[in-house]
């Protein structure tokens, strides 16, 4: 049987989770947690880059975090599509391993893969605890899932000083050198990740720490209240 995650992060595209939680992911990761990412596509439809190029990259950046595993589902790069066949693809890893919690990108963002991949991962989260749903693999309750940010932000329910770990992060997005690095090269399409984009993400954390007066903090919302024992 596979091993049991404490964290399993989806994302429309690699990248994706590192962007918003690349700091949290490096902490639990160093604190003993076992943690997975699960891209969705192959981003096959980037203007920079390959495939091949962006699943070493990949494959860098979770070296980088300490990540236990990374899977990709290889899903459609912009067809990403609320149908049955697509979700059950999504329970099954999430059957497979078990996580005490689940992450998926905020539910609104300007990138319309990533709004996608939210409601996709939620449903995914519902059937999974479902016993009659797919019977053949054995049904698995979360016990919390939580969005992160990548584009669009709201004030977070919840914070993750990540000050310490914060050239991780750093490190883990530098590897993605075929979207995020500015060269003027003929094979080079301006975006707007190669346009100051690391530099936005890096002041988003720098100004959301600024709240708990911290260097650096990563934010997350839940469709859920936060309960604690005592206050």
């Amino acid at each position: 049987m596979t091993e049991r995650l404490d964290f399993l992060i989806f994302g429309a595209h690699a990248d994706d989770a590192e962007i918003g939680m690349g700091g949290t992911i490096a902490k639990h990761a160093r604190a003993g947690y076992r943690i997975g990412l699960c891209d969705l596509t192959c981003a096959e439809m980037s203007s920079n880059g390959t495939v091949e190029t962006r699943r070493v990259e990949a494959e860098q950046a979770a070296r980088v975090l300490g990540v236990a595993v990374r899977d990709n589902l290889g899903l459609p790069d912009r067809g990403l599509r609320d149908e049955p066949e697509t979700i059950e693809r999504i329970v099954s890893v999430i059957r497979a391993y078990r996580p005490r919690m689940v992450f998926a990108p905020y539910w609104e963002d300007r990138h319309p893969d990533h709004i996608a991949c939210s409601k996709l991962v939620q449903e995914a989260v519902f059937n999974a605890k479902l016993r009659k749903y797919r019977p053949d693999l054995p049904a698995h309750s979360v016990e919390e899932t939580l969005f992160y940010f990548i584009n669009d932000m709201v004030p977070p329910d919840r914070m993750i000083d990540v000050s310490e770990v914060y050239e991780l992060k750093r490190q883990s997005l530098q590897a993605y050198r075929s979207q995020f690095e500015r060269s003027s090269g003929d094979d080079r399409i301006a975006t707007p990740l190669n346009q100051g984009y690391l530099e936005r993400v890096e002041a988003r954390d720098l100004l959301l720490g600024q709240k708990r007066s911290v260097p650096f903090a990563e934010g997350f919302v839940s469709k859920l209240p936060v309960m604690t024992d005592l206050l």
